[in-house]
């Protein structure tokens, strides 16, 4: 439970036990991930969340490598206890960690997906949830191939704006191409995988069997409706949850680098979320958070909502 007086600041180092939230003031402190304590050791750690600070593979503006701080910082506006509407503090049911950041070699971009993968070899290892805040949407490679590597092929659960399926004669890092890439590798199973709010296409895109559940049919959708579209095509398999924050409108998300305007309001995301309890989720990233493009702070703020109620779906079905 919340407690009151105010904790002495910077709870992200001093704190004990990893449970429950020791409330500080939102404006001093260390601002690690919901004041969670910094920390490496996973011991008796349920879930785990890192940033992945990279945005080399970006097409248009960049400034994501700057989104898990920005997140960071805005979640300290959250860490007050009990979340609505769930009605209770996921830390009272889970042990969450924020193990900091993976050490980016921004000068070779070409380790960039080894080095992701030996950062989050340990908290896979450990059978802690994940949940990653990038970076750009390029992150999701090599995270889902660390994932993979334990869990085999994972459906995806996919919001965004873009289908990232784009073709090219070559690999490349594109944060437009990387699900081809994974659908071509095995790490996901695309007629278990649906992407959501999607609202730009290419042509020669295909849908290799992944269920696509365009902007415009969201918005005729209820969340109930949409969520239970995600369930039908996940079923009862291990999924993998990436939100591009690019997936809302840039009315309620401007701080990206490919906002595409008639897109999700944060509501209608936030519900759809909240819906989807009985997915057996794995690990999670929120990506494409540029704060350099962000007004008052509302694209760090809500891509951090959306990972508290990620680690709320966690909770709900660790209690249930």
């Amino acid at each position: 439970m919340s407690q009151f007086p105010l904790k002495p600041v910077d709870q992200a180092f001093l704190r004990q036990d990893l449970m429950g939230t020791n409330v500080e003031n939102s404006y001093s402190g260390a601002r690690s991930f919901m004041r969670r304590k910094f920390s490496r050791d996973l011991t008796g750690v349920d879930a785990v969340v890192t940033g992945i600070p990279f945005d080399c593979a970006v097409s248009n503006r960049p400034g994501t490598r700057f989104g898990p701080e920005a997140i960071r910082r805005a979640s300290s506006q959250l860490a007050w206890g009990p979340i609505w509407p769930w009605g209770f503090d996921p830390f009272e049911t889970l042990a969450v960690t924020d193990y900091g950041d993976c050490a980016i070699d921004f000068a070779r971009p070409a380790l960039f997906e080894e080095t992701v993968r030996t950062h989050m070899a340990p908290i896979v290892d450990s059978g802690a949830f994940a949940l990653a805040l990038g970076g750009d949407h390029y992150v999701t490679y090599p995270l889902l191939q660390a994932q993979a590597a334990k869990h085999g092929p994972l459906a995806l659960v996919h919001f965004d704006a873009h289908r990232d399926v784009e073709q090219s004669d070559e690999r490349r890092q594109d944060h437009g191409e990387m699900f081809r890439y994974a659908i071509e590798d095995g790490l996901i199973d695309p007629t278990r995988s649906v992407q959501i709010g999607i609202r730009s296409c290419y042509e020669g895109e295909e849908s290799y069997g992944m269920t696509i559940l365009q902007a415009d049919q969201v918005h005729e959708m209820s969340a109930a409706e949409v969520a239970q579209a995600v369930k039908n095509a996940v079923g009862d398999a291990k999924a993998y949850l990436s939100f591009d924050i690019d997936c809302l409108d840039p009315a309620f998300a401007p701080g990206t680098g490919t906002p595409v305007p008639g897109g999700l309001s944060s509501h209608q995301g936030l519900s759809i979320l909240r819906k989807l309890e009985g997915i057996h989720l794995v690990a999670a990233d929120i990506v494409e958070v540029s704060p350099p493009y962000d007004h008052a702070e509302i694209t760090a703020l809500v891509a951090a909502t959306i990972g508290t109620e990620i680690l709320c779906l966690k909770a709900a079905a660790q209690r249930a």
